[in-house]
C-alpha cells in the first residue's frame, strides 16, 4: 500500500472520533491518555466493575458509556485486559455487536495465544465485525517511557493511526495470530525467567546458602542475579494475571510442537505467589512499601508453602 493510501485508510477509520477502550487499567489508562493527545474521545463501558477501575478511567478522562451495546458505537474497540478474560469478553462484545448491528473494529490486545486469537477472531466476525490481532510490548506509554503496538490481520495497517510519540505501531503481517504469537515467544524471556530466578532465591534462602549465592555471582551471572532482585518487587501484585498469560505461552509453544511444560511450572508458581500477602497487595500499595528486591525474596520464602 502506498503512502497516499495508507493516509486515506487511517483517515477513514475513524468516523466518530472515539475510540473504546476494555478495560482502563494501568495500560490501558496509559492508552487513553496517547490517543487522546490525537484528539480521539476515549470511551469505556464500566457496568458491574470494581470501583478502582472506575476511578483509573476518570482519572484517566475516559467517559463511562456504561454498556457494551453502547460502546459499540465507537469506531474502533480495544481489549485491553487479563488473558483469561480475553475470550469471555470477545463473546460479550460480539452479542453486543449482534443487538446494535454496529460494526466497530475490534482490536484483541491482550497476551493469549495464536489460538486463542483466532477463537477471538471467530466470535468477532460471527457477529459481522472485523477483528485486529494486536500485542503490547513495553511498559504503559508515558511521557518517559516507551512502548510498541504489534498488530497482524487484514486490516492491521489502518492501526498505525493510532501511533504517537511515545507509542510506535508495527504490523507484522496479514494473518490473524501473528502478533500474538510474537508477544507470547518474547514473554518467555521475562515471565519463564522470573519464575526461574524466583524459584532459585526461594532454594538458596531455605537452603541457607543466599550469601554465598550472591559472592559467586560473577559475569553475566551478576547480570541475571541483580535482574531479579531489581525487578522482584513488581512481580507480586501482578502474579494473579500472569497465571493465565503463561499458560497460554504453553498453549503458544505445544501448538509448535514444542514442550509447554516448564511454562505451566512457572504458571503455578505465580498462583502461589498470588496466594500470598504480597500478591494480594494492589499496584499502589506495592509502590507505597518500596520494598527492596532481597526483602520481597524472604517474604515470599516465608509464606510460599513447601
Amino acid at each position: 500500500m502506498d503512502a497516499q493510501a495508507l493516509r486515506n485508510t487511517e483517515k477513514n477509520l475513524f468516523k466518530n472520533n472515539n475510540i473504546g477502550i476494555m478495560s482502563p487499567g494501568s495500560m490501558g489508562s496509559a492508552l487513553a491518555r496517547q490517543w487522546q493527545t490525537l484528539g480521539l474521545h476515549t470511551l469505556t463501558a464500566l457496568d458491574g466493575r470494581s470501583a478502582r477501575t472506575k476511578a483509573l478511567a476518570r482519572k484517566s478522562g475516559i467517559a463511562d458509556v456504561c454498556t457494551l451495546e453502547q460502546l459499540t458505537e465507537c469506531d474502533v474497540i480495544l481489549s485491553v485486559m487479563s488473558p483469561g478474560s480475553a475470550l469471555p469478553f470477545a463473546r460479550d462484545l460480539a452479542s453486543a455487536i449482534q443487538t446494535t448491528q454496529r460494526k466497530p473494529l475490534v482490536v484483541d490486545c491482550n497476551a493469549i495465544a495464536p489460538d486463542t486469537m483466532q477463537a477471538v477472531r471467530e466470535a468477532i466476525e460471527s457477529a459481522g465485525a472485523d477483528c485486529v490481532d494486536g500485542a503490547m510490548m513495553g511498559q504503559p506509554p508515558t511521557p518517559t517511557e516507551k512502548s510498541r503496538l504489534f498488530v497482524s490481520g487484514p486490516r492491521a495497517h489502518e492501526l498505525m493511526a493510532l501511533a504517537t510519540p511515545q507509542l510506535s505501531v508495527h504490523v507484522v503481517s496479514e494473518r490473524v495470530g501473528d502478533a500474538s504469537a510474537v508477544k507470547m515467544l518474547d514473554a518467555v524471556m521475562s515471565k519463564g525467567i522470573t519464575a526461574l530466578m524466583v524459584q532459585m532465591l526461594v532454594a538458596a534462602h531455605r537452603l541457607g546458602v543466599a550469601d554465598a549465592l550472591n559472592q559467586q555471582c560473577e559475569g553475566p551471572r551478576r547480570y541475571f542475579y541483580d535482574w531479579i532482585h531489581r525487578t522482584l518487587p513488581i512481580m507480586p501484585p501482578k502474579s494473579y494475571r500472569w497465571v493465565p498469560e503463561v499458560e497460554e505461552i504453553a498453549r503458544t509453544l505445544e501448538s509448535a510442537g514444542v514442550d509447554g511444560n516448564m511454562m505451566r511450572a512457572s504458571a503455578a508458581l505465580y498462583d502461589a505467589v498470588a496466594r500470598t500477602p504480597l500478591g494480594q497487595e494492589t499496584s499502589e500499595q506495592r509502590i507505597a512499601a518500596a520494598r527492596s528486591g532481597i526483602e520481597v525474596a524472604r517474604q515470599l520464602v516465608a509464606s510460599l508453602e513447601r
